[in-house]
């Protein structure tokens, strides 16, 4: 139980210092590139869930 604490712990608290780093250095995203990851983002989600389903099956 102690361990799994700790582990918790650790996780809460890298979440918390990428959060605190990513608000005070992170830039605004362009308009322009959100819409090239668009594009590509919905395909290989659903490239993924037909290879996760395949792999499951066989």
């Amino acid at each position: 139980m102690n361990n799994l604490l700790l582990i918790l712990l650790f996780v809460f608290g890298g979440v918390a210092l990428m959060v605190v780093l990513g608000e005070r250095f992170g830039k605004p995203a362009d308009s322009r590139r959100m819409a090239q990851l668009r594009r590509w983002i919905l395909p290989l989600v659903g490239l993924s869930l037909m290879l996760s389903l395949a792999q499951h099956y066989l």
